[in-house]
């Protein structure tokens, strides 16, 4: 059992957050606690040069919103923390922030552009100073 994880999840993919969620509070000892986590990334530059901080704002607000209801609806208590940045520097710096001993994150089946540009989940395990659970989610949620 581990006493402190890091549950990242990815809003856009609702069941498979529920599913890392439930999969989290199972291998949770007794008093430790779940950090529930989403990333917001940066919008890319070439696509825009400065966010309007209105717009980041709002996606850090509609994800900690998303993040509480998830935890209240799967029964599990959380806390809930919404970082900004890229996803896997974002979740290695909440695991050592938060001195996790267990990270849990979902991951689809890899396709071709994996091979290329690699995937948040590859990237954790790579570099993470904690166990780590990847959920693989066969089917596409």
């Amino acid at each position: 059992m581990y006493s402190k994880i890091i549950c990242a999840v990815d809003l856009r993919k609702t069941p498979r957050a529920e599913r890392a969620l439930k999969r989290a509070a199972t291998l949770l000892a007794e008093g430790g606690d779940i950090v529930l986590l989403h990333v917001v990334e940066d919008v890319p530059s070439f696509l825009l040069m400065d966010p309007p901080q209105e717009y980041m704002d709002r996606a850090i607000k509609d994800a900690d919103e998303a993040l509480t209801a998830i935890s209240r609806d799967i029964e599990v208590l959380t806390f809930v923390e919404v970082r900004c940045g890229v996803a896997e520097t974002a979740i290695l710096a909440a695991a050592k922030e938060h001195n996790a001993d267990l990270i849990v994150l979902a991951s689809h089946v890899p396709n071709i552009s994996n091979y290329f540009l690699g995937a948040t989940a590859d990237r954790v395990v790579r570099y993470a100073k904690c166990s780590v659970l990847v959920d693989r989610c066969v089917e596409e949620a």
